[in-house]
């Protein structure tokens, strides 16, 4: 039966260590600036990392802000999980195209990590230098739950509505993990 789990946990890991599309979902509201503020502006948003193609797909819905956009990017890494500030990763001041000067809207855009124009220069700098290494630092603070999407305003230059980057369970890998529990359970009754 060890063998059996330990296999299945094998195969489990190996299919998911193949991966190359991590996908993160992205909920911005005041109460999770920091420090927090009262502004009823909310959003909701997604990030699409494909690490062979070294895309970072983003996609935000957001309305009701108290003041109009000004600015939008990507933090990374925070010092803990969900909580604390960190320097700007991406793009600055903003992301190509953010709807700038609205209370609501909406952005779609895939940035190419391989180039040096969809980073903060400071933060290719602290990570070796390169994009790569900026890609690296990236990934992991967004695997880590230390990268938050801000949307900065005209009434909250330093960030109106901010969400961490929360990683979504792949759908084939939770499919194949729940069908080899399925069958393990089985195999365990028939011998039973």
């Amino acid at each position: 039966m060890k063998r059996i789990l330990l296999t299945a946990l094998t195969v489990y890991g190996v299919m998911s260590a193949q991966a190359d599309l991590f996908q993160y979902a992205v909920t911005l509201d005041g109460a999770s600036e920091s420090p927090a503020n009262a502004s009823l502006g909310t959003g909701i948003g997604s990030v699409n990392y494909d690490d062979a193609a070294h895309t970072l797909q983003l996609q935000v819905s957001f309305t009701n802000l108290t003041g109009t956009v000004t600015i939008s990017h990507i933090h990374a890494p925070t010092p803990s999980p969900f909580s604390g500030i960190a320097g700007v990763a991406t793009t600055t001041p903003s992301f190509a195209g953010f709807p700038a000067g609205d209370t609501f809207g909406s952005y779609s855009n895939t940035l190419d990590l391989t180039l040096s124009t969809s980073w903060n220069g400071s933060f290719i700098t602290a990570n070796g230098g390169t994009t790569a290494g900026a890609e690296s630092a990236l990934a992991a603070a967004m695997a880590s739950g230390e990268a938050y999407w801000n949307i900065h305003s005209s009434v909250f230059g330093g960030g109106e509505i901010r969400g961490f980057l929360v990683a979504v369970p792949e759908p084939s890998s939770l499919a194949l993990l729940g069908l080899g529990t399925v069958a393990l359970a089985w195999r365990m009754r028939r011998r039973s």
